[in-house]
């Protein structure tokens, strides 16, 4: 899957916590939202600049981050169902360090081959929903 599916995939499944997803479709995604962030952080120092104390305003990276919250949550989510894991793992994100960590762990892992419990296996071909 390329960086344009991956992108397409996962914002018209905004909040879709079911099926599966891919590990190229995440990382795709996780990259297009961290380019997006920097781009707006450029863009929102260039219109806004710094306060007087030496603050910045980020307008426009803080509601991409808002409007990307939900979307990165449900790629995480059927990220896990791709692993056969329930999306409540993904709760390990409030423990500091650790959960971090354990969740990038799962998150580069090779998916179940053929389909598990949460559906049909996303690099098949088959069409299904992930």
């Amino acid at each position: 899957m390329g960086f344009q599916d991956a992108v397409k995939k996962c914002l018209s499944n905004y909040a879709n916590f079911g099926g599966r997803a891919a590990r190229s479709e995440f990382w795709w995604f996780a990259l297009f939202v961290f380019l997006g962030n920097f781009v707006l952080s450029l863009v929102d120092s260039l219109l806004f600049g710094t306060t007087l104390d030496g603050q910045q305003y980020s307008v426009l990276g803080g509601l991409f981050s808002l409007g990307m919250l939900i979307p990165s949550i449900a790629a995480g989510v059927r990220r896990l169902h791709d692993l056969d894991k329930s999306g409540w793992w993904y709760l390990l994100i409030f423990i500091p360090i650790i959960g971090a960590l354990v969740l990038l762990f799962f998150f580069v892992q090779k998916g179940t081959d053929g389909g598990n419990r949460f559906g049909t296996d996303p690099l098949s071909g088959d069409g299904a929903l992930t």
